[in-house]
């Protein structure tokens, strides 16, 4: 991929306005370098910007997420990052001896970034952690990618993040963001009927967003749809991959290949095209099963996925859940695996048959803390034929 130093420059201005970055802040990151994250919002930007920057070693961050509390309340933080799973993880890890005498106060935007990002997520780190002075409206989101540089939106830092309360069978069955009805709101995320998903914001300044139809046309409000950006700060193409550069734009435009949605000018991201899977005939979007399979209680937060694998018998292919239990009691694995059966037949056209219940640590993730759909596909393949 290749960003000319021109780009990365247009993006760290139009970053540093969006996030209102200013002489006060203080930016406190344990991300890694080699990630775009943490190389661009947790290093090179405070750097350019003069702005004090207290960077942890990600492998403390792992054996100790506490201490990433601890460093923002010793030196005042104000800004940091957090891809969906640390917020996860911060909020079931974190012991309460490590926060003694740990004042959350001064973050003023705590930036889900850099994968899916879940309602539920925000609210067990809020709850976790506002009593040591955390402030809902710290809870901020992001959409963001290497080709361009870092972020395309952001959200969170004039407002409250915004939560679209969509109805789910819409969102899955006709591929549109209708409003949930009234009866049906304030019942949770995946509660019967009513979805709630979180903003990515609105676009940078200098970057502009469309949603596409398969044939490249422009779709209406909350119809989902390849989500397209054009801005001064994307890449010029894949390095020395032509064939790749190629298939990447569209009049100049960058297919990011994620799905989405626009909604009063706030962007809301629901998943990957290259995930699809066609059973019948008809597209589905793992995503939006593995959204169903995580709202049944017993499955471990976030650690749920959907994939294909094909029935020469049918010749189409099937749909596969493997889903993490907190618990690993063999009956209650079976009993996640019929209400996981029921609740995604129920809230999609999908008739599930193959649920797969495993106990902790059973999934595979990438090292960005992403689950790795591919992988644990093989992984439920091997197992399956011994």
């Amino acid at each position: 991929m290749a960003l000319s130093h021109e780009a990365v420059l247009n993006q760290v201005a139009s970053y540093s306005e969006s996030i209102a970055l200013n002489e006060q802040d203080v930016i406190v990151s344990w991300l890694p370098l080699y990630h775009d994250m943490g190389l661009i919002a947790g290093f090179v930007m405070p750097i350019m910007n003069r702005v004090p920057l207290v960077l942890m070693s990600p492998f403390d961050w792992v054996r100790a997420p506490g201490r990433l509390m601890q460093a923002v309340s010793r030196y005042r933080g104000t800004l940091s990052w957090l891809p969906n799973f640390a917020y996860n993880f911060c909020a079931q890890k974190t012991r309460d001896r490590d926060l003694e005498g740990v004042d959350l106060s001064s973050w003023r935007a705590v930036v889900n970034c850099s994968e899916p990002m879940h309602w539920k997520s925000h609210q067990m780190f809020l709850e976790r952690f506002e009593k040591y002075g955390l402030r809902p409206a710290a809870l901020a989101t992001c959409y963001a990618m290497a080709e361009n540089v870092f972020a395309v939106t952001q959200g969170g830092i004039d407002a409250p993040v915004v939560v679209d309360e969509v109805d789910q069978r819409s969102l899955l069955v006709d591929r549109v963001a209708r409003l949930a009805p009234l009866s049906l709101k304030g019942r949770g995320d995946g509660g019967e009927g009513c979805l709630r998903l979180l903003s990515c914001g609105r676009p940078l300044p200098n970057v502009r967003v469309r949603v596409l139809d398969d044939r490249r046309r422009d779709l209406p409000e909350r119809h989902l749809g390849e989500i397209a950006l054009h801005s001064d700060c994307m890449l010029t193409g894949y390095y020395n991959r032509d064939d790749a550069t190629a298939k990447a734009f569209h009049e100049g435009w960058y297919l990011t290949g994620d799905l989405g949605y626009v909604a009063d000018g706030e962007v809301y991201v629901t998943g990957r095209k290259k995930d699809l899977i066609i059973v019948g005939g008809k597209n589905v979007y793992p995503q939006d099963l593995e959204r169903l399979a995580g709202d049944v209680t017993g499955v471990h937060p976030g650690r749920v996925v959907a994939f294909g694998v094909f029935d020469e018998e049918a010749g189409t292919e099937e749909v596969v859940v493997v889903a993490e239990a907190e618990a690993e009691d063999t009956a209650e694995h079976q009993r996640l695996a019929d209400e996981i059966r029921q609740r995604v037949t129920r809230g999609s056209d999908v008739a599930l048959r193959h649920v797969h219940v495993v106990g902790p640590r059973w999934l595979l993730k990438t090292s960005s803390g992403k689950i790795a759909r591919a992988a644990n596909r093989e992984k439920y393949l091997e197992e399956r034929e011994r």
